[in-house]
């Protein structure tokens, strides 16, 4: 999983606190280009970082996936593991990890409040 930084994780946060969007509303959230965005998308959505949804299904309408979410809580390791795609799906994770922290929150821990 090769990801651009910061323009993807930027994508991946505006989805998570704006809810599902397009991507000339995303250029604008995340201060980048549009044809940068409408490149970005569909990689993004092969990784399965955000999927693709109606109502038609040439829809440029994206929202977050739950690996997404994941990507943003280990944005910071992202330059530290060798395959980041492993870590997402909890391949690289210590068995000894109790499931709620290998998910990235303690069951205790608040979610940031989204929007939309």
């Amino acid at each position: 999983m090769r990801l651009r930084r910061p323009t993807d994780f930027l994508v991946l946060q505006a989805l998570y606190l704006h809810g599902r969007n397009v991507a000339t509303n995303l250029a604008e959230l995340t201060g980048k280009s549009r044809k940068n965005i409408n490149t970005r998308l569909p990689v993004l959505a092969d990784y399965g970082l955000v999927e693709r949804i109606g109502p038609a299904e040439t829809s440029g309408l994206y929202e977050i996936t739950r690996l997404g979410e994941r990507a943003l809580e280990h944005a910071d390791e992202y330059d530290e593991v060798e395959d980041f795609g492993a870590l997402l799906e909890g391949t690289t994770a210590d068995p000894t990890v109790p499931e709620p922290l290998l998910r990235g929150r303690h069951p205790d821990d608040e979610a940031p409040e989204r929007t939309g």
